[in-house]
């Protein structure tokens, strides 16, 4: 059981830290580069990063082999961290998210966290040939740092579901062309 209580700020002073904080999302194929890019951003003052990959790893070692299971356990983490990343926007902190924003879905849910928070952002699309992609996947699986290995048959099976955002969908896109991984 949790017990959440939250201090009303005085809205001059809630709006001048919100204005500070910007919410840092990426868009992108896997292997395009977008954990080298949120890292990059998270060396700004102010700034945490909240790494998917990293939690998913520590919280469920070896739990995640499916598509299923990486749905189910993503989806568990996101619940959890929602009036977390929200507070710490409102209070003038900007967060980078290593979380893909590549369906409709996962960008649903960070519109959300956006209209909670009232802070600013900035969607990272990486715009990246599946090509290069894949090789910079066979570079990651050789080397084994990465908490996940994912072969090209599930990179295929995965980039299937990938939806670049929509105008309509109101996101500030900010692209990025054959980003480095």
């Amino acid at each position: 059981m949790s017990h959440h209580q939250e201090t009303a700020m005085p809205s001059n002073e809630q709006s001048k830290d919100t204005a500070a904080a910007t919410l840092h999302l990426v868009c992108g194929k896997i292997a395009a580069g977008k954990s080298t890019l949120t890292r990059n951003l998270a060396k700004q003052a102010r700034t945490v990063l909240i790494s998917e990959d990293e939690w998913l790893a520590q919280l469920y070692p070896g739990e995640i082999r499916t598509m299923t299971d990486y749905v189910r356990r993503s989806q568990s983490l996101k619940q959890a961290l929602t009036a977390h990343i929200a507070a710490l926007l409102r209070q003038g902190l900007s967060v980078v998210l290593d979380m893909p924003a590549n369906t409709l879905d996962s960008r649903r849910w960070m519109r959300e966290l956006i209209d909670a928070s009232g802070a600013a952002h900035q969607l990272h699309l990486l715009d990246v040939s599946d090509e290069a992609c894949k090789a910079r996947l066979r570079q990651r699986n050789a080397k084994g740092a990465h908490p996940f290995s994912v072969s090209e048959a599930e990179f295929d099976h995965i980039t299937r579901y990938f939806v670049p955002p929509s105008p309509q969908e109101g996101f500030n896109v900010v692209a990025h062309s054959n980003a480095e991984a």
